[in-house]
């Protein structure tokens, strides 16, 4: 089942497509990219899409572990960030705590 029109699917392959089509990232560059981007979104086929792709351009483990990492660690701060912000404007004193 498809929910975007005809017009709307093909602007959005277009448009898609050119994401793949870089003026200035390389291959590698925007494997990793979209990988970070894929895991950051949880889209689990995008991320199966670019571990593909990685592996055919030869991006090592090593590598893959290091996005990994910085998804989870952009992640964990957002999460830290968001408790913080509901504690201060509910006015809640997390230091009463025990």
């Amino acid at each position: 089942m498809e929910i975007l029109t005809k017009k709307h699917q093909k602007l959005y392959s277009s448009f898609y497509e050119s994401t793949h089509n870089n003026d200035y990232l390389d291959n590698k560059t925007e494997i990793l990219v979209g990988l970070s981007a894929s895991l950051a979104m949880n889209c689990s086929p995008c991320t199966s899409y670019y571990l593909k792709k990685a592996k055919e351009a030869k991006i090592n483990k090593g590598e893959i572990s290091e996005v990994l990492a910085k998804v989870m660690a952009v992640a964990a701060g957002q999460k830290r960030l968001q408790a913080q912000e509901v504690i201060k404007n509910s006015g809640i004193d997390i230091e009463s705590y025990k």
